[in-house]
């Protein structure tokens, strides 16, 4: 067994929720340690260009940004690290946290800014063209396409939001649903049905997403008639579901049936005390980059509030 290192404040995750709470916990001589996990930077490094981050007024490329984030907290005395939690016990204090299997760490706090991971189809185009006309967020990317044709899969309220998000800034929206019917709500199935430039297209399947270096089309087929057409536009977006990054903590905290994390009200408090829970791993309704930052300095005052209530500084 490997030696344990012991800290005040251990952060899991490295997306604007992780890197936000190393800045004010650094700041707040926290001495927080922070582990990347598997995507350091989390969703961001998979988008292109932000827009809709207040003080880039020229926007930024995602990746660029989630280096600008950890910068920061590094300059704050941030110890940012690349690895992976694989093992946790929360049964008693000091908390108990394995890192790539071989190493413990035992936290007096612990930070869960794990994200969450959008599902996809599954299509190598999907993937090839991610970040050129193919995206999973609608209020990030919708703009791009402004007064042009786009597309979106999906069946539940998500989906219905994200095409009448889409409906304002594009000229037409078409909507395949694999299903002979919606998941949403009756009253967003209502307005989406009620919106002119929204078409919706039941028991429909995409068979690729067309175009070289970004998207001009898409091939669908109808899985009762299979019969394939293809449809040109300049979008896709894909709307059907995330999923919390929580698997780790199965069975410790308290979570709702999709597996995001339940903190308490006004809080990032999870149900075992020391252990807080920010971004996107607990936020199923914003999902932004600018809400997960804000809940990442929550949980930092939160945990130093904790400490300094057991006496730690």
């Amino acid at each position: 067994m490997n030696e344990t290192e012991k800290v005040h404040c251990l952060i899991i995750g490295s997306g604007p929720a992780g890197y936000t709470a190393a800045i004010y916990a650094a700041r707040a001589n926290l001495k927080p340690v922070l582990y990347q996990g598997l995507q350091p930077g989390g969703q961001l490094t998979i988008t292109t260009e932000v827009e809709n981050y207040p003080g880039y007024p020229n926007g930024i490329m995602g990746p660029q940004m989630m280096v600008d984030f950890e910068q920061q907290a590094q300059r704050m005395g941030a110890d940012i690290r690349w690895g992976l939690a694989t093992k946790v016990d929360f049964s008693s204090q000091p908390f108990r946290v394995e890192i790539d299997e071989e190493k413990w760490i035992e936290a007096s706090s612990v930070i869960i800014a794990t994200g969450a991971s959008a599902k996809w189809l599954g299509l190598e185009s999907e993937q090839r063209l991610n970040g050129h006309g193919v995206s999973a967020c609608a209020v990030c990317d919708g703009f791009f396409f402004k007064n042009q044709e786009v597309a979106i899969v999906g069946a539940g309220d998500t989906a219905c939001e994200e095409a009448l998000y889409l409906s304002k800034l594009c000229t037409f929206v078409h909507m395949f649903i694999r299903k002979g019917e919606m998941r949403a709500s009756k009253v967003m199935q209502e307005r989406v049905m009620k919106t002119a430039n929204i078409k919706v297209y039941f028991n429909t399947d995409t068979v690729e997403i067309l175009g070289e270096h970004k998207v001009d089309s898409v091939k669908i087929r109808n899985n009762k008639t299979n019969e394939e057409s293809i449809i040109p536009l300049q979008a896709y977006f894909v709307a059907i579901g995330h999923h919390p990054n929580s698997d780790l903590f199965k069975g410790l905290l308290d979570m709702d049936e999709q597996g995001y994390l339940i903190t308490q009200p006004d809080s990032t408090r999870t149900n075992i005390p020391g252990v807080f829970a920010c971004g996107d791993v607990q936020d199923k309704i914003y999902r932004q980059a600018v809400s997960a930052a804000g809940s990442g300095c929550m949980a930092a005052l939160d945990a130093e509030r904790y400490l300094g209530a057991m006496g730690i500084h």
